[in-house]
């Protein structure tokens, strides 16, 4: 695994000049954050490297109490031998007979190779299991297969040949994702993973999760998914015959005011508007995943001219005065 790590991490260094070199002459848009305009469609390497990282099990089995706690424990344990009339000659025999036990059941389940393979496959999995129930139109997160099936199959058989980097083939991807693992200190057979993600853009993502290995890349396929599908600011799509685009807010995403008259003015300050009724109906219709905003329950969204759209109150209408809702907060995005 640490050759294939090291191979993915030339080719990846290799690739990055390449498309730097590119981006160098077409200028790519950059955000206020300093980072480069997300993709609309990703394309990640499919191999997902995986490193192990320090045993927290361990770790906190040596650290995770002081010695007179540990002394108490170990105090406790002889007497219970004592009381069950185990010979005192016997008994430090006994105790490291014990303790090579379970040190020696961790080290056969720590030493079988597989775990990295294991969590990169769950991962995959976990990713389409969510676009197979959640059914979006337009998928935004793929896992990119450059080489020609018979290449695949060949890699299949050995899984240690070099990779031959084809610059022109590269050119369609996006990103590479890596992690890490390690035992949890709970002990109890889950892991703490952590899932790196690095797009041509500059942008870097980070997901962790602890759980079982069979059901930990699950919490974060969930949460790859809501990062890449989830709709972006600022965004265009169109409605009818017209394009609307979405600004987002100040903050860059869906934003809160005391007043909808500050979420307005806000939104002129980036030269847009709030959302009319129609607007925000039909984005919600399209939802999260597809392009739009839901208008969750339970929050009440700013109009201009000091009106509300509250979606659990529709009769006779969603659109309210801004009187029948002192001293709340609302929710905004900014439109143009």
């Amino acid at each position: 695994m640490s050759r294939l790590f090291a191979l993915l991490i030339f080719g990846w260094v290799s690739w990055q000049a390449e498309v730097l070199a590119q981006n160098s002459g077409t200028g790519t848009p950059v955000s206020v954050s300093g980072s480069s305009a997300q993709p609309a469609k990703l394309n990640i390497w499919p191999r997902i490297p995986f490193t192990r990282a320090k045993d927290l099990c361990q770790y906190h089995d040596a650290y995770g109490k002081t010695k007179s706690e540990q002394m108490g424990e170990l105090t406790q344990t002889v007497r219970g031998l004592l009381r069950e009339g185990v010979d005192s000659r016997n008994m430090v025999a006994l105790l490291n007979t014990m303790d090579q036990q379970v040190n020696r059941q961790r080290t056969v389940a720590g030493s079988s190779p597989g775990m990295d393979v294991l969590l990169a496959g769950s991962f995959k999995a976990a990713v389409d299991k969510v676009y197979q129930e959640r059914r979006p139109p337009n998928r935004n997160f793929y896992f990119y297969n450059p080489a020609p099936l018979n290449e695949l199959l060949k890699q299949m058989r050995d899984p240690q040949r070099q990779v031959a980097w084809d610059p022109q083939i590269m050119r369609g991807l996006n990103g590479v994702a890596y992690g890490t693992y390690a035992y949890a200190p709970t002990c109890r057979g889950d892991l703490v993973v952590t899932l790196h993600i690095e797009l041509t853009c500059g942008n870097t993502y980070h997901f962790q999760a602890q759980g079982f290995p069979e059901q930990v890349m699950r919490v974060i396929g969930q949460q790859v998914f809501e990062t890449f599908q989830q709709t972006q600011f600022p965004s265009q799509l169109k409605i009818g015959q017209r394009r609307l685009e979405l600004l987002g807010s100040p903050s860059g995403a869906v934003g809160r005011a005391p007043s909808p008259r500050s979420a307005e003015l806000a939104c002129k300050a980036m030269h847009g508007r709030l959302p009319t009724e129609e607007e925000y109906e039909y984005l919600s219709n399209l939802g999260d995943w597809n392009g739009g905003v839901t208008c969750s329950r339970g929050k009440l969204w700013a109009m201009a001219a000091n009106m509300v759209m509250a979606p659990d109150l529709p009769n006779p209408s969603p659109v309210r005065s801004v009187s029948e809702f002192p001293g709340q907060e609302f929710s905004y995005y900014c439109v143009r």
